[in-house]
C-alpha cells in the first residue's frame, strides 16, 4: 500500500521533494536565520560558563543544543510541504492548535501562577506559540479569496485571530495573546484591508479591551506592569521601585546602558556575572546582548531581523500564488513582531512581557515553532504550482 493510499495525511500526499524548485529556494534566507541561531548559541553558551551560573545553574547551554538539534529538521520539512495539502488542511491544523490550547488547563504544568505547558519527554510545549502559526494558515486559507468588501469578510479573520487570543489569555498569557494582533492586522492589510478600516479595527479591539480591564478580566499583575512601565520613564521613579515592581525593568535597562558602544565582552556583563536579570536565557536575552556586545553588536542584531524580514516580504511579493504569499508574508510578520515586542519591552518601550527573541532564546516550542515557520516560508516559494492569481499584494 502506497503511502498515498492512507488517506489526506499520509505522508505522499503531505510532503513531496520533486516539486521543490532546490536551485530557487531563498538560501540567503536560510543563511541568515543561520547565522542568528549561531550567535544565539554563542550567547548563551557564555552565559552557561558564566560566574553566576557556576553556583546557580540557571542556564543549560546542552539542553538547549538538544532542542536545537531536535527541531531544527522541521525546517526541511516545512520546505517539502505540498502547497495544495498545505490550503485545504489549514483549517483542519488550526483546530488541532485549538484542542491543544484546550487541553492545556486539564493537563498543562503550572508554573509562576500560569498554566501554559504541556509536559512532553524531550521538552515543554506551549501550545500557544503553535497557535500563532495556526492563525497565519488559518487566515491564509481565508484571506487568499476574500477581498475584505464585506462585513462576513471581516468578521471570519477576526474571529479566527480572537479566539485562540481569549484561550491564551485565561492561561494567563497576555503578552502572547497580544502578539497575534500585529500578525493578523499585518496580514489584513497585506490582502487588502484599507488603513481607515485597519484604524477602526483598532480603535474596536481597544474598546474591547477597556471594557475587559473593568470587567476585571486583566489580572492586577499585569495591570501592575503597565503602570511600572509609565513610572519607569523617571529614571528617580525606577531607581526607587528597582526591588519591587521595577526590579525586571530596572536590571534589563541597567544592562543596556552598562554595554556602551563595544560591549564588556561574552559572558562578562553585570547580567551574567550577577544573574540578578530575570529570564536572561528567553524574555531578556536582547538585553544581554546589547550589554556584552554593546550598541554595534545590538544594532548589527536587529540589522540581520530587519534583512531576514525584508527578504522573506520581497519573497512574498515574487509569488502569483495568493495563500502561498499569504502564508510566508504571515511568518515574515511572525518575525517583525517578536523580534520587535522582545526589543522594546527590553529597551523600556513597551511594558514588561514574556516574550522570546526567535532563533536566540532558550525555549523548545519556540525552536519548533520558528523552524517550522521558516521551512513552510522558505519551500511555499519554492514549489511549482500552477495558480491563475495574479494581484499584488494589496488590491485597489
Amino acid at each position: 500500500m502506497s503511502a498515498r493510499s492512507t488517506g489526506p495525511f499520509g505522508l505522499g500526499r503531505v510532503l513531496s521533494a520533486r516539486h521543490v524548485r532546490w536551485f530557487e529556494v531563498d538560501w540567503h534566507i536560510l543563511i541568515i536565520a543561520g547565522c542568528l541561531l549561531l550567535f544565539g548559541l554563542l550567547f548563551l553558551n557564555a552565559m552557561d560558563g558564566s560566574l553566576s551560573n557556576q553556583y546557580e545553574g540557571d542556564i543549560d547551554f546542552s539542553g538547549h543544543l538538544k532542542k536545537v538539534l531536535l527541531t531544527s529538521p522541521l525546517i526541511l520539512v516545512g520546505m517539502l510541504v505540498r502547497p495544495g495539502w498545505l490550503r485545504r488542511n489549514a483549517h483542519v491544523l488550526y483546530f488541532a492548535c485549538l484542542v491543544l490550547l484546550a487541553l492545556v488547563p486539564f493537563i498543562g504544568d503550572e508554573r509562576n501562577n500560569a498554566r501554559r505547558w504541556i509536559q512532553l519527554p524531550m521538552f515543554d510545549l506551549q501550545p500557544s506559540e503553535l497557535a500563532k502559526l495556526g492563525v497565519i494558515l488559518m487566515l491564509a486559507k481565508i484571506l487568499h479569496r476574500s477581498r475584505l468588501k464585506d462585513l462576513e469578510d471581516w468578521m471570519k479573520p477576526a474571529f479566527v485571530a480572537f479566539v485562540p487570543m481569549g484561550m491564551v489569555v485565561l492561561q494567563p498569557d497576555l503578552g502572547t495573546a497580544l502578539t497575534i494582533v500585529p500578525i493578523t492586522l499585518g496580514m489584513l492589510y497585506l490582502a487588502g484591508a484599507r488603513g481607515r478600516a485597519l484604524f477602526m479595527l483598532v480603535a474596536c479591539g481597544l474598546f474591547v479591551g477597556y471594557l475587559g480591564v473593568r470587567a476585571g478580566m486583566v489580572k492586577e499583575y499585569q495591570l501592575k506592569r503597565v503602570d511600572t512601565w509609565v513610572d519607569s520613564y523617571q529614571p528617580e521613579d525606577l531607581i526607587q521601585e528597582r526591588n519591587r515592581l521595577g526590579f525586571h525593568v530596572y536590571h534589563a535597562r541597567t544592562a543596556i546602558g552598562n554595554g556602551g558602544w563595544l560591549g564588556t565582552g561574552l559572558g562578562r556583563g553585570i547580567a551574567n556575572e550577577t544573574g540578578h536579570l530575570p529570564e536572561r536565557d528567553s524574555d531578556s536575552i536582547f538585553a544581554v546582548i546589547a550589554e556584552e556586545s554593546g550598541f554595534i553588536g545590538a544594532g548589527a542584531l536587529l540589522f540581520l531581523y530587519t534583512l531576514l524580514v525584508i527578504l522573506l516580504m520581497a519573497s512574498a511579493a515574487g509569488l502569483r500564488d495568493r495563500f502561498s504569499r499569504l502564508v510566508v508574508g504571515g511568518v515574515a510578520l511572525y518575525f517583525a513582531a517578536h523580534v520587535f515586542i522582545n526589543a522594546a519591552v527590553n529597551l523600556g518601550l513597551l511594558p514588561m512581557t514574556g516574550l522570546t527573541l526567535p532563533l536566540f532564546s532558550t525555549g523548545g516550542s519556540s525552536l519548533l515553532v520558528t523552524f517550522l515557520a521558516l521551512g513552510l516560508a522558505l519551500g511555499l516559494a519554492s514549489h511549482h504550482t500552477a495558480s491563475l492569481d495574479q494581484d499584488s499584494f494589496r488590491t485597489y
